[in-house]
């Protein structure tokens, strides 16, 4: 699973309220805390696995 560029660029654009506690602690632990706020991370298999859970509330880019 090896990535060319190493980071992905994660935006939350929708929000968290009214879902489960798992998936708002995981958009947390992204490091997410506001509408339209934008994180760069490593594209690890963990990172990936995050964003696989919570695939509904963010965009993901490769960079």
């Amino acid at each position: 699973m090896s990535r060319s560029s190493g980071k992905i660029a994660i935006t939350l654009v929708k929000s968290p309220i009214g879902y489960a506690k798992d998936q708002k602690a995981t958009v947390r632990a992204l490091g997410l805390t506001r509408l339209h706020q934008t994180v760069e991370k490593e594209d690890t298999p963990s990172i990936r696995g995050m964003v696989a859970k919570v695939r509904h509330l963010v965009q993901v880019r490769e960079l």
